[in-house]
């Protein structure tokens, strides 16, 4: 459900028998369902109940996907972001959660 209010077509792709067309489709049909799901297991973040006033969801998934690149599992990646939207205010853009993030994850 996190990759999929992420749009991470990359992780969906990832399931047998599922190639990016296949992964495009499933995300592009179920993410309006997703973001009510997405989190509510794992205590991970969920677009719809994470977003601040004035950011967009564009801004968050880079910032996690940056942090899943350098290494931090998604779980992990997604709750440093998810620290990082509340301590960076209104109008964070992607470089400003992930230098946030990162600090999160320092600790």
């Amino acid at each position: 459900a996190n990759a999929i209010a992420l749009r991470d077509i990359a992780v969906v792709s990832r399931a047998p028998g599922v190639g990016k067309k296949v992964a495009e489709r499933i995300v592009t049909e179920l993410k309006a369902k997703a973001p009510a799901y997405a989190g509510a297991a794992s205590g991970t973040i969920g677009l719809k109940q994470e977003l601040g006033e004035g950011v967009a969801p564009a801004p968050i998934t880079d910032a996690v996907s940056a942090l899943v690149n350098l290494g931090y599992s998604r779980d992990i990646a997604a709750n440093a972001v998810s620290a990082a939207l509340k301590a960076a205010g209104e109008g964070a853009d992607a470089s400003k959660l992930i230098r946030f993030g990162l600090k999160e994850l320092a600790r």
